[in-house]
C-alpha cells in the first residue's frame, strides 16, 4: 500500500530509461521569471543526459487563458534558447505539435483523462461529489470560525455506488474527488529535499474533475506525465505539499511515479516571494528593459545552483554540460536585480561590435553620420547594465552645444588664461592629424602625450579642459577617447566652443 511505502527513489536504475523531462505551463500571459528558471532547468537536464525536452501547455482553466498565450510562451522560450525537442511549438506562425506522444496541449485530452477518473471510481481509489457550492461555502465558514482545517468533510464518501451511478448518469452537477487513505502516512522521496512524509489525515480528498467537465491540474498533469513517458517532474516548491496526491494516483494505476526535483522559490530582497508587487517578474518585461538572454540565462541558471564555487559566468552549452538537478539549494534564492545587472554588463562587454551596434540602435534616434552613431554607441559600451543605457550616456555627444558655466573648464585652481592657451596649442595638434589618424585613440594619446612632455606642462592641466570641452561633463570618458569619437572635425567644433565661451567672459 502507498501508506507502507517510500515512493520515488532518486537511485533507481535510469540507464534502461531515456531521459524525459518536460515544461508545463498555463497559457496565462507573459512567462514569470521563476518558469523560466523551471524550464532552463527541465532543458538542461534534457541536453546533459541526451533525452527529451517537451513542451506541454496545459490549458484546462479556461478563465485564466489569454489570447496568443502559446504563441508568447512559445516567442519568449525561442528569445532565452530554450529550445524543446517534443511537444508544442510555433511555426510560421502556426501552432503545431511535434511528437508520437501527443496531443500536447492538455485540453485535447479531455476524454483520456475522464477515462482515468472514471477507472479511479470503479478501483474505489475516487467517488462522485453532488454537494453544491453553496454547501461547501457554509462548511468553509463554519470551520473557518471553529479554527479549523476547512478542507471538505467527506459527506459523499459513503454514498451508494449504484445511486451515485444513478445520479450522475441522470446528469445532476457534481464533482470527482480522489479517495484517500485516512490514516498512515506517505513519504516523497524529492531529488532536492529528500525525504519528506505527509500525513493521510491532513490531505483533503482532492478534486479531479471539476462540474464542468474539466480535469483539475492534479489529475491531467499526473496522467499526462505517464502518457509522455515523463522520467523526472522539475517544478516549483508550492506543489511539493500536492505530490502525494500525484503519488496516489501512479499507486492507483500500478505507474512508475517519475522522479521529482521541487525547486526553491525565487524571493525579493526582504525575503518574500518574488511577486509583481514588489517588481517586474516576466522575461518579456526584462528582455524589453534591455536585458540579454544570455545574461537572463546565465543569471537565472544560478538562482539555486551553482556547478563551481569560482566560477560565476558560464554559456548555455556549459551550463548543459554541468548540470545536476540534485545539487540543487533547497533554499530560496533571492533575485538579486545588482547581480543581473552585473551580468548584463558583463555580456554586453562580450558581444561582438557589430552585434553589439545592431543591438543598441534600436535605442540611439539620434539623425546623424551612422558611423559617428557606431562609434559613440561603442564609447559607452563598457559602462551600460543595460541596452537602452546607451541613449542617456551617448546624449552628450549630440548635443549642439555645451554650457561651461556649470562645468569648469580649468583644472583646481588653473586661471583662464592658461586653459586658452593650451586648448589652442592642443587645437593645432588635433587639426595637424589626417582624418583617419583622429579615429585612432592610441594615436591621439601618443600625440598628445608627447605635446605634454615636450612643453613639460601638467597632465591635469591639458587634459581636463580637453575632457570638458569635448563633453560639457564633470565626468565622462577620457579625452583621447573623446577626439577618436568625435573624429577631426568634430573635436575641433568642441574645441572652439569652448574657447569661445573663455573669449566671452
Amino acid at each position: 500500500m502507498l501508506d507502507k511505502r517510500t515512493t520515488n527513489q532518486y537511485d533507481f536504475d535510469m540507464r534502461d530509461r531515456r531521459v524525459r523531462v518536460r515544461f508545463a505551463p498555463s497559457p496565462t500571459g507573459f512567462l514569470h521569471i521563476g518558469n523560466l528558471r523551471t524550464a532552463l532547468y527541465a532543458e538542461l537536464l534534457a541536453k546533459n543526459t541526451n533525452g527529451d525536452f517537451l513542451l506541454r501547455i496545459e490549458d484546462t482553466d479556461k478563465a485564466r487563458a489569454v489570447p496568443n498565450g502559446v504563441e508568447i510562451i512559445c516567442a519568449t522560450l525561442e528569445k532565452t534558447g530554450i529550445i524543446p525537442n517534443e511537444g508544442v511549438w510555433v511555426e510560421d506562425g502556426e501552432i503545431v505539435e511535434r511528437g508520437g506522444h501527443g496531443p500536447y496541449i492538455q485540453s485535447k485530452r479531455k476524454q483520456k483523462h475522464h477515462e482515468y477518473a472514471h477507472d479511479l471510481i470503479k478501483m474505489d481509489k475516487a467517488y462522485p461529489c453532488f454537494c453544491t457550492d453553496e454547501r461547501l461555502k457554509k462548511l468553509r465558514e463554519k470551520r473557518q470560525a471553529e479554527k479549523r482545517p476547512t478542507g471538505y468533510d467527506g459527506t459523499c464518501r459513503d454514498l451508494d455506488v449504484k445511486e451515485s451511478a444513478k445520479r450522475m448518469a441522470s446528469g445532476e452537477p457534481c464533482v470527482i474527488r480522489l479517495r484517500f487513505p485516512q490514516q498512515g502516512s506517505v513519504t516523497v522521496n524529492d531529488v532536492i529535499r529528500g525525504k519528506v512524509a505527509f500525513d493521510w489525515s491532513v490531505i483533503d480528498d482532492q478534486v479531479i474533475i471539476k462540474t464542468d467537465g474539466m480535469p483539475t491540474y492534479h489529475l491531467a498533469a499526473t496522467c499526462d506525465d505517464h502518457d509522455m513517458e515523463i522520467t523526472h517532474v522539475l517544478r516549483g516548491e508550492e506543489w511539493l505539499p500536492s505530490t502525494p496526491k500525484h503519488l496516489f494516483i501512479y499507486e492507483a494505476f500500478g505507474w512508475e511515479p517519475p522522479i521529482f526535483a521541487h525547486l526553491p522559490l525565487l524571493l525579493n530582497s526582504d525575503k518574500s516571494k518574488l511577486s509583481k508587487r514588489q517588481g517586474d517578474v516576466a522575461v518579456e518585461e526584462y528582455l524589453a528593459k534591455g536585458y540579454l538572454p544570455e545574461a537572463l540565462i546565465n543569471f537565472v541558471a544560478l538562482l539555486g545552483w551553482n556547478p563551481s564555487g569560482d566560477q560565476e559566468v558560464y554559456s548555455h552549452e556549459e551550463l548543459a554540460k554541468r548540470f545536476d538537478v540534485a545539487k540543487v539549494n533547497k533554499a530560496g534564492a533571492v533575485f538579486n536585480l545588482d547581480k543581473l545587472n552585473w551580468f548584463n554588463n558583463h555580456y554586453i562587454r562580450e558581444l561582438p561590435e557589430d552585434e553589439y551596434v545592431k543591438r543598441v540602435t534600436p535605442y540611439l534616434e539620434a539623425n546623424d553620420d551612422a558611423a559617428f552613431i557606431q562609434r559613440a554607441a561603442l564609447l559607452v559600451r563598457d559602462r551600460l547594465q543595460t541596452l537602452p543605457e546607451v541613449r542617456e550616456e551617448t546624449a552628450f555627444l549630440f548635443r549642439p552645444a555645451y554650457d561651461f558655466e556649470d562645468v569648469p573648464l580649468g583644472w583646481k585652481e588653473q586661471e583662464a588664461d592658461d586653459v586658452q592657451e593650451k586648448l589652442e596649442t592642443v587645437r593645432k595638434l588635433i587639426e595637424s592629424l589626417d582624418d583617419e589618424e583622429s579615429l585612432h585613440m592610441t594615436a591621439v594619446e601618443s600625440k598628445l602625450m608627447a605635446l605634454i612632455a615636450e612643453r613639460k606642462w601638467q597632465n591635469g592641466e591639458t587634459l581636463w579642459p580637453l575632457r570638458v570641452a569635448l563633453s560639457g561633463r564633470k565626468k565622462s570618458p577620457g579625452p583621447f577617447e573623446l577626439v577618436a569619437t568625435y573624429g577631426k572635425k568634430r573635436a575641433l567644433q568642441r574645441i572652439d566652443s569652448a574657447l569661445a565661451f573663455l573669449a566671452g567672459k
